[in-house]
């Protein structure tokens, strides 16, 4: 495998591209993917995708590398604010023949760049203190093993952190089964942590990545994430988060959202990424039709009813093929169900019962318990008035004051 050497470390980052383009780091990862800032000045921006996914047929899924500094940086949104992130791979070199990867071994269309840990920690510092960026995100293809990989990347990381004195926010990619003692090191030395598990099942990670063990080099390390949190619970350690790649090998949407809602529940998941797949040349997957860019979007709107609202998955409305409905969002799909013939009272309802209504979320939910305690609601106007954008889309299942919203309007 060749690998290129390059002495301008930025000159070299530069080489490196948008390695990491689809690859989420950030709390809104569909407004990321798409960011301007992902994109440097002579490349024009894809086409928007459309719910049909012909958006993803015509995009050029070979904009992994390219010329421009502007490609490694995305802006972000983190627990600590949106930031101007430095996404970056220690290298892109990888000994793994993982099927959907642009990064591969043996796939000659990637260009292969690499660092070393001060090469790494060099680049970020330089762009760090010209304010060009205020976080960074690390990954790196995967050589000599996984335990030597974890290892560059936690050597960049200590020389970030020890000796460039930075204290802002960083996300690590971990690597598939590394040792106990590495994790907890990363898990001090970041704010997040990547545990990627690509596939719901060992069955559909084989057919994904069939040298990857989803039990021992995976889910394992998110079980030691969370077992780490407990075992030190005064300690500053960072949350886990976890991808998907969807669409690819027949996976459901009842198998991915099975699996996140016991990691929320039982393994203290921060967050669940559902990438849509992307055919890449070159690649086993290459003939494979891309993932509707709405299955990702379904997905996270269901994801929050989980992880946010209290939702269990049995509560979705899923297909009979285990997916969900792409017409509908989720909690509209399950208002219809049980909502429609048996509203809300909005002057009466529980927080909980509140919040399964379409339209209505955290903060508007905060805002209607505190005005009825003055006030009685009777007003589908009351309810703009108070914060909801879009009261018409809660109308359906609601009373206010005994009475439908739509027999009040009817009367003006």
């Amino acid at each position: 495998m060749h690998h290129y050497t390059v002495p301008d470390t930025l000159t070299k980052l530069t080489q490196m591209g948008d390695v990491t383009l689809f690859e989420p780091a950030g709390d809104q990862p569909l407004q990321e993917r798409k960011s301007p800032q992902t994109l440097s000045a002579n490349q024009p921006h894809p086409p928007a995708p459309s719910p049909t996914g012909e958006g993803e047929k015509r995009m050029n899924r070979e904009h992994f590398q390219s010329s421009g500094l502007l490609d490694c940086i995305s802006h972000v949104s983190t627990p600590q604010g949106s930031k101007p992130i430095m996404k970056a791979m220690m290298t892109t070199a990888c000994e793994r023949n993982c099927y959907y990867c642009p990064f591969r071994a043996g796939r000659s269309k990637t260009h292969r760049v690499s660092f070393t840990p001060d090469e790494m920690a060099g680049a970020f510092d330089i762009l760090q203190r010209e304010k060009r960026v205020d976080g960074l995100f690390l990954s790196s293809g995967i050589i000599k093993g996984s335990i030597t990989t974890q290892d560059k990347i936690l050597d960049t990381v200590e020389i970030i952190r020890r000796k460039k004195g930075y204290r802002g926010y960083i996300h690590l990619k971990i690597m598939p089964g590394i040792e106990y003692d590495q994790l907890y090191q990363a898990m001090r030395l970041a704010d997040r942590i990547s545990v990627n598990l690509e596939g719901p099942t060992e069955e559909r990670l084989e057919r994904l990545a069939p040298k990857k063990e989803f039990m021992r080099e995976l889910l394992t390390m998110i079980q030691w994430a969370e077992q780490i949190r407990r075992d030190h619970p005064h300690e500053y350690l960072a949350r886990t988060v976890t991808q998907f790649v969807v669409g690819a090998v027949g996976d459901t949407d009842l198998e991915l959202l099975s699996l996140t809602e016991k990691l929320h529940r039982h393994a203290g998941l921060t967050r669940a990424y559902y990438s849509p797949f992307s055919p890449i040349s070159q690649t086993p997957l290459e003939n494979v039709d891309p993932t509707p860019t709405i299955r990702e979007h379904r997905l996270y709107q269901s994801s929050f009813l989980l992880r946010d609202y209290g939702w269990n998955v049995e509560e979705l409305s899923f297909l009979v093929d285990g997916n969900l409905r792409m017409d509908i969002d989720p909690k509209r799909a399950w208002a219809e169900e049980n909502l429609r013939q048996a509203p809300i009272e909005l002057n009466t309802a529980s927080r909980e019962e509140l919040m399964r209504v379409p339209g209505i979320g955290p903060k508007t939910v905060d805002v209607l318990l505190r005005e009825r305690q003055n006030s009685t609601l009777t007003q589908i106007h009351e309810l703009r008035k108070l914060g909801m954008r879009a009261p018409e889309s809660a109308a359906p299942f609601i009373l206010l004051n005994g009475r439908r919203p739509s027999e009040q309007m009817s009367l003006f």
